[in-house]
């Protein structure tokens, strides 16, 4: 029972996994600080209104809060900017330079992406003249 549960435990899988989660976190916590003592301080001095979360009317009886709403629209809109600037962005840069690195050239007979070093296609197993 208990050499089960170690083998769970220890599996790359969840290892992997605990580790994007804790990396998750961190930039959760990392974007939450960028929009909440950056980006919301630019807003409210352009505006002049820091919390718009005052912000409301009333008919019949039902107090509408469309402030709130607006707090969050600002910071959803910050967030998602916040990220694909400082987390997608990079990413795809790093992507990008990476690819540029790795060259390949396409199989003679199947087209397949291989290698410009490779004697032989993964895929069809033809032979193939590295290039230099």
């Amino acid at each position: 029972m208990f050499k089960g549960f170690k083998e769970f435990m220890l599996k790359g899988d969840l290892i992997t996994a605990a580790v994007g989660l804790v990396m998750a976190l961190a930039t959760f916590a990392l974007t939450e600080a960028l929009v909440e003592d950056l980006i919301t301080p630019i807003v409210a001095a352009i505006i002049g209104e820091p919390n718009f979360a005052d912000l409301h009317f009333t008919i019949n009886g039902s107090v509408f809060r469309y402030g709130s709403f607006i707090n969050a629209l600002i910071v959803f809109a910050s967030t998602a900017a916040a990220v694909y600037f400082f987390v997608v962005m990079p990413y795809q840069r790093y992507q990008e330079l990476k690819g540029a690195s790795a060259k390949t050239r396409p199989c003679p007979e199947c087209t397949t992406a291989i290698s410009v070093a490779a004697r032989r296609c993964p895929s069809c197993t033809a032979v193939v003249i590295p290039e230099t």
